[in-house]
């Protein structure tokens, strides 16, 4: 008689390599939470490091603690019940004057951002305009840099720089999530979207909920899902480059 074999328990390391093919996850929702996806997220999530959010956990007590909670996580996740927590208030100064706001979320919330963030990625970024830099898989302000040297060569000597006053800010939640879903599908994948748009914002020490806009993240962290989905996708004029 063969002695049982060790009970292994849920891991978000990446499995190991195996000749046996495995299904491939049949929603969205089921990619978000796959292992190999998750495993990715937290491995960014702890080379970008950055400030704790407002329960104060840090990015090295992250790994620790989910050995420990993340059944019970993925168990709200997956019955819907998950309530994101508030990004903590912070500002920053802008180089021209005045003040940025940011919000900084918990890092258990940093690594679902960024999980999700991974899987909608594909679904987005080819309909971004490709004059578009900013932010995106594969591209850089460098990048940027030499199209608009191009462009000077070739002629072009018109420099129209545009920014919209306070857009994150003012971003209709309604509206955006009905831009979300003409490209997702998956309900419960758009139902925690939601949850992130209405989770609030702490702000020395109250709770303020958010009617409108979406909290900027800090440099280290862009994007996050609820600032990236708001970028145009309409074609730009020959020559525009944005970043």
């Amino acid at each position: 008689m063969k002695p049982a074999a060790p009970r292994q328990e849920p891991s978000l390391s990446p499995a190991p390599e195996s000749h046996h093919s495995h299904p491939a996850p049949a929603t969205l929702f089921e990619e978000f939470l796959s292992r190999e996806n998750l495993a990715r997220a937290l491995k960014r999530v702890e080379q970008n490091a950055g400030a704790s959010g407002p329960d104060g956990m840090t990015t090295a007590d992250l790994r620790p603690w989910l050995h420990v909670h993340w059944p019970e996580v993925r168990a709200k996740l997956e019955a819907g019940t998950y309530r994101p927590s508030p990004v903590r208030r912070v500002t920053i100064p802008k180089p021209g004057g005045g003040e940025r706001l940011l919000g900084v979320p918990t890092v258990l919330d940093r690594l679902l951002q960024q999980a999700l963030l991974q899987v909608l990625t594909p679904l987005f970024d080819p309909h971004f305009s490709d004059q578009s830099y900013g932010f995106r898989p594969g591209r850089s302000a460098h990048e940027a840099v030499r199209v608009a040297q191009k462009a000077i060569a070739e002629g072009h000597d018109w420099v129209v720089d545009l920014d919209l006053e306070a857009f994150f800010d003012r971003v209709n939640h309604d509206a955006l999530m009905a831009r979300v879903a003409r490209r997702v599908k998956d309900k419960k994948v758009l139902k925690l979207l939601r949850a992130y748009l209405n989770a609030g914002i702490m702000a020395e020490g109250v709770l303020v909920r958010s009617q409108e806009g979406t909290p900027r993240a800090p440099p280290s962290r862009r994007c996050s899902p609820t600032s990236c989905w708001t970028t145009s996708t309409r074609s730009w004029p020959l020559g525009a480059t944005t970043s």
